[in-house]
């Protein structure tokens, strides 16, 4: 359809990303009218390269992204069928499993966001590509958002969804406490000797954290967490000498270890947003709340929060009204509030490599083994957080 023949949208949703356009999807099948703005070419949303980043997706994420029907558009879905946590100096692993199914599944980032685009393209979204965010501002009952070229879009709902550093919210006046780490993430696809019989390995050790993250076939994803000052030495290995590091990290669990693509880096900065909705706009997404990828539910919380708002959003009535938007922040952040508070308190707890602290890791491992209702509590929250 030309862009000049399609109807005004309801909704201006800013940022096609997994979250921004899996929002879309859900807007559409309610009956609202949406158009998503995104300043990357169309070419890369829809065969976006590979960036490293697996997600891990609970029950509850698989039930909506099956509703959008954008589950079934993902292949290479690796069950994770339990995880298993140890510190420097522990005497065994601390286990998680799920009687009687899966604890989750593991999904290429790049393929989400093919699914995403194709979702929307077979919806017929508008999409406008190309497009970057300079301006918003409020006149007679809509949001109005600006952009390099020159373009005005205006709505009555506009959706930030363009990432943690989200450049609307900021437009838009609203403030974010940023929590940075001090550390990076490397990211290193490995092909490996032994099957990791999908079980996620999360090493709290002394001066760095390395998780194995099950992949198909006997492959997985490496996340070795580091002081930005230990940055360059990395950087400086050639591949079969990080294969090997890693390797040696991990204990040797996996057996011979081997590059199996290319390594990439992100920086740790967690983010929450001041708030998550101003008159006639709402943030999702990263844009609301920028998790530690340590707990692995960055994505699942963004969708648990396109669901909270797209169910109060109805095509009869203006989507704009600051009712449905505030009962939308209030359901969000008491979902997403405990879980970003603990989370940096455990990154905290297991990332401090004082002596008494590394103790009182080994310890709290220790004891927890022997504690089943405490494995199981998590073991839930994991499952269908």
């Amino acid at each position: 359809m030309n862009d000049h023949a399609r109807p005004e949208p309801s909704v201006v949703i800013c940022g096609a990303g997994p979250a921004g356009l899996a929002l879309a999807c859900a807007l559409h099948d309610r009956g609202l009218a949406v158009r998503v703005l995104e300043q990357a070419d169309a070419a890369a949303l829809a065969a976006p390269a590979d960036d490293g980043r697996e997600i891990a997706l609970t029950h509850r994420s698989r039930r909506l992204l099956e509703r959008l029907g954008l589950w079934q558009r993902l292949s290479d879905i690796a069950p994770l069928r339990s995880a298993a946590v140890r510190s420097s100096g522990s005497r065994r692993p601390l286990p998680f499993a799920s009687r009687g199914q899966d604890l989750g599944w593991l999904v290429a980032n790049h393929r989400l966001r093919a699914a995403a685009w194709a979702g929307a393209q077979q919806r017929g979204i508008d999409l406008r590509c190309g497009q970057t965010v300079t301006g918003f501002t409020r006149l007679d009952g809509l949001a109005q958002v600006d952009t390099r070229g020159g373009e005005r879009h205006s709505a009555p709902l506009v959706v930030a969804a363009d990432s943690r550093f989200s450049p609307l919210r900021r437009l838009a006046g609203i403030g974010a406490r940023h929590q940075d780490f001090g550390r990076s993430a490397l990211l290193v696809p490995l092909a490996h000797e032994r099957s990791h019989d999908g079980i996620a390995q999360e090493c709290f050790l002394a001066g760095h954290t390395l998780a194995l993250l099950p992949k198909t076939g006997q492959r997985c994803s490496a996340v070795w967490t580091v002081a930005n000052s230990e940055l360059p030495r990395l950087a400086a290995m050639d591949g079969l000498e990080l294969a090997l590091a890693i390797e040696a990290a991990a204990e040797g669990r996996l057996g011979a270890m081997r590059l199996d693509g290319e390594r990439h880096v992100y920086p740790l900065v967690a983010v929450w947003a001041e708030r998550f909705v101003g008159p006639r706009l709402a943030l999702i997404g990263d844009a609301a709340v920028g998790m530690h990828p340590v707990t692995a539910h960055g994505y699942n919380l963004g969708l648990y929060g396109i669901e909270a708002l797209s169910r109060r959003l109805d095509a009869a009535r203006d989507p704009g009204e600051l009712g449905p938007l505030l009962a939308y922040e209030a359901e969000h952040r008491r979902a997403a509030g405990p879980l970003y508070a603990g989370t940096n308190a455990l990154v905290r707890f297991f990332t401090d490599d004082r002596a008494p602290m590394l103790a009182l890791r080994r310890a709290v491992i220790d004891v927890a083994r022997h504690l089943p209702p405490v494995q199981a509590a998590i073991t839930r929250r994991l499952v269908d957080a």
